[in-house]
């Protein structure tokens, strides 16, 4: 029988209670033992057993711990990272996952040298919205891509109470918070662009941190991308738009796992990940003599515990990881990107 991964968190906070307790717990490959608190002890309430530590450093001296999961603020990534290596752990660490490519570089190379994965959690490719999106261009029914959407919106005029979020650090503003999500869901599908271009601003009063982008991705065979967020929509316009030579396709952000989550719904709850009624996608797809037809398309189930159960198959029988370190450096050399100029990365 299989040993299960121990497993430990470095913060109890929104990330830790919504993102990753839950499914180190319900799957069966961890054993969620052990978690970083340095005030509030909360954790136990919730998971009786584990362990609550005042430090990083006191968990990271537990000999027990295989897996550590960095989901503290996004500034210390990297050195947090850096330190679970050395410790000899395994770590999957929250996105993004540092502040520039040196860093990430740096952060994989540590990994081989210490003969540990270096894991990246990049939840939003099990979203429902987004497998529908997969779903359908994998079916062909859209011909040749021409155009794609991606979007992340947001109406928050009110800065966030989370210092981190909101102070010109490292790693910091709506660039590195939501560009990480949309930019891994192209990548996922595209692989890397040959050039980019970004425009970013700064819009919700007294703000000291980018709160809008937008980036325009070009392929080859002449497909563009683009990539937006930001954080003064009031309307949102779809999430996910799509155009080919033979069809369309709409679908809006509609996942419904982060809200059940912080309902308290389990992930293995049969309710879980389960698109609302009237959730659909709209395909339209053009037939002979230009005729077009027009069908609802559902999503599959939205599971973020298939990010776990590939960790999980990555540590216990060598599965590679469906993230890759190449995503994660192409990913990072377009959030670092200069807004302005055109930067060539084919």
């Amino acid at each position: 029988m299989t040993t299960a991964i121990k497993t430990g968190l470095l913060a109890y906070g929104m990330s830790g209670k919504v993102f990753h307790a839950p499914f180190v717990a319900t799957h069966p490959g961890f054993d969620f033992c052990a978690i970083v608190e340095r005030r509030h002890k909360q954790a136990a309430q919730d998971y009786p057993g584990v362990i609550s530590y005042d430090s990083v450093e006191a968990l990271l001296a537990d000999p027990e711990i295989e897996l550590v999961i960095v989901n503290t603020p996004s500034n210390t990534h990297f050195e947090l990272t850096q330190q679970a290596l050395r410790a000899g752990k395994h770590v999957l660490v929250e996105k993004p996952m540092a502040a520039s490519s040196t860093e990430v570089q740096t952060l994989f190379d540590l990994g081989r040298q210490m003969g540990k994965h270096v894991f990246v959690y990049q939840n939003r490719r099990w979203d429902s919205d987004f497998q529908a999106v997969q779903q359908v261009i994998n079916s062909g029914q859209l011909g040749e891509l021409i155009e794609v959407h991606f979007r992340y919106d947001r109406y928050k005029t009110t800065l966030n109470p989370k210092p981190f979020k909101e102070t010109a650090v490292p790693a910091s503003g709506i660039v590195y918070d939501l560009g990480p999500h949309l930019l891994d869901q192209v990548i996922s599908l595209f692989g890397k662009p040959l050039r980019s271009h970004k425009t970013t601003g700064r819009y919700r009063a007294n703000t000291q941190v980018d709160d809008y982008f937008t980036m325009h991705l070009q392929y080859p065979n002449g497909l563009n991308v683009f990539v937006t967020s930001g954080l003064l929509i009031a309307n949102p316009l779809p999430a996910f738009v799509l155009h080919g030579t033979t069809g369309s396709f709409q679908k809006g952000r509609v996942d419904v796992q982060e809200t059940q989550l912080q309902q308290g719904v389990s992930p293995v709850a049969p309710e879980y990940g389960q698109e609302a009624p009237g959730s659909e996608g709209t395909l339209t797809v053009v037939g002979p003599n230009d005729e077009k037809t027009t069908t609802q398309v559902p999503s599959l189930k939205g599971d973020y515990t298939q990010l776990f159960e590939a960790v999980y198959q990555a540590l216990r029988n060598n599965v590679p990881y469906p993230i890759q370190e190449e995503h994660i450096l192409w990913q990072m050399a377009l959030l670092e990107q200069n807004p302005g100029d055109w930067a060539f990365l084919g």
